[in-house]
C-alpha cells in the first residue's frame, strides 16, 4: 500500500505545481501582459515548485508585477501551498473561474509592466534546483490583500490564492 501512497502523492505534486504555473499564466494574460516570459521559463519553474512542494520546503509563489522605469510594485499574486495531502480524499480541481473574476476585479495592468515568479520557503534545507537564484520580493506598502481561498486541490495538496491591490 505505501508505494500506492507515494505514487499518487507525486500525482498530486505534480498535478499542483502544473497548475499553479497554468493559474500564473492565466493571471498574467488575462491581465493584459504577454505569457511569453513565463512559458519560456516553463520547464525551470515547474522543476523548482515540483521539487520544493515534493519536499515539502515550498511555502508561497509569488508572481510580481511592477513597473519597469521605477521598480514600484503595481499588484501581486501569492499562491501559498497547503500541505494536507490525504490518499483518501479523492478530489482535484483548478478553479479558473475563480481567478478571472478576481483579475476582472483587479483591473488590466499598465501594458509596460513587467513580471516575475519570486518563490519563499518554510523551512531550511530546500534542495538546490538549476536555473533558480536568491532574491527579495518588492514592498506592499500602500497595498491591501484580498484573499480568493482553494484555487487547484489534489487530494488535499492544494494551493490558495490571494492578490495585492492598492490600499
Amino acid at each position: 500500500m505505501s508505494a500506492v501512497a507515494v505514487y499518487s502523492y507525486t500525482q498530486s505534486v505534480t498535478y499542483v505545481a502544473d497548475n499553479i504555473l497554468k493559474c500564473l499564466k492565466d493571471i498574467i494574460r488575462l491581465s493584459g501582459l504577454d505569457p511569453a516570459k513565463l512559458v519560456g521559463e516553463w520547464d525551470v519553474l515547474l522543476r523548482g515548485l515540483s521539487s520544493w512542494i515534493e519536499s515539502k520546503h515550498l511555502e508561497t509563489v509569488t508572481l510580481e508585477i511592477y513597473n519597469p522605469e521605477n521598480d514600484a510594485l503595481v499588484t501581486r499574486w501569492d499562491v501559498s501551498i497547503a500541505y494536507t495531502w490525504d490518499l483518501s480524499a479523492g478530489t482535484f480541481w483548478t478553479d479558473t473561474d475563480q481567478l478571472r473574476y478576481a483579475i476582472k476585479k483587479a483591473g488590466v495592468v499598465p501594458s509596460e509592466a513587467a513580471y516575475r515568479v519570486v518563490v519563499s520557503y518554510n523551512k531550511s534545507g530546500r534542495p538546490d534546483v538549476a536555473g533558480w537564484s536568491s532574491c527579495s520580493l518588492r514592498a506592499t506598502e500602500g497595498m491591501a490583500r484580498q484573499s480568493l481561498g482553494t484555487t487547484v486541490e489534489h487530494n488535499g495538496l492544494g494551493a490558495n490564492t490571494a492578490y495585492w491591490r492598492k490600499a
